[in-house]
């Protein structure tokens, strides 16, 4: 069997990428608790916000229609919250920048991550 020019360009493209990708993919028990911690902080906070915008919402409720509202209201926090927060570490750069760029987190918090993680969160929540 023989490999045509494509196919072993992309053996080499793959294996310039692999250094990269394992350097995201790699993360020490140091960085999981660090990674731990500031996910559950950000979690508490979105969760403390819901909960602050239901009682907003619970006080000005004068109908059975506000009550299907904040149902509703609730069904898509619980949609969002749950999609947006999964602590699998493949994906987890990609989490936490979208919670700095919605300021559940702060980078500060995520200190004892490798730097090169630190500039990827840092870059991603600008876009």
């Amino acid at each position: 069997m023989t490999r045509g020019r494509s196919g072993l360009g992309v053996n080499v493209q793959i294996q310039r990428l692999r250094p990269m990708v394992s350097a995201v993919l790699e993360w020490t028990d140091q960085e999981q608790q660090v990674a731990r911690r500031a996910f559950d902080k950000a979690h508490s906070r979105a969760a403390i916000g819901i909960i602050r915008a239901v009682q907003a919402h619970a006080n000005r409720m004068d109908s059975v229609e506000e009550c299907w509202k904040l149902h509703d209201f609730l069904s898509i926090q619980r949609h969002e919250i749950e999609g947006r927060f999964d602590f699998r570490l493949p994906g987890l750069l990609f989490v936490f920048a979208s919670l700095v760029k919605d300021g559940l987190l702060q980078v500060e918090e995520l200190e004892g991550l490798e730097r090169d993680k630190l500039n990827k969160i840092t870059a991603m929540s600008r876009m």
